[in-house]
């Protein structure tokens, strides 16, 4: 079953968070890219949420983020 995307924005630290699950204590942390923090499974190793740090002053700048991962978007099987 695919999950959807989970985002969710802290003010106070100035992070976004994209997932497909809830954050949980066992997940590894890797710094990707500057401000980007992976959080992976543990047993595979598999992206499951994404934290990007400094996002309103990225988003500011002008710039267009782009963050060193691969995505797949798709509209879930309508019924």
């Amino acid at each position: 079953m695919e999950a959807q995307l989970i985002v969710e924005y802290d003010r106070t630290g100035d992070i976004l968070y994209l997932g497909k699950i809830p954050p949980y204590p066992e997940q590894e942390s890797e710094e990707i890219d500057y401000g980007v923090v992976a959080r992976l499974n543990p047993q595979s190793g598999e992206i499951e949420n994404l934290e990007i740090l400094f996002f309103s002053k990225r988003v500011a700048s002008g710039e267009t983020l782009r963050l060193p991962v691969f995505a797949e978007f798709h509209l879930p099987e309508r019924v």
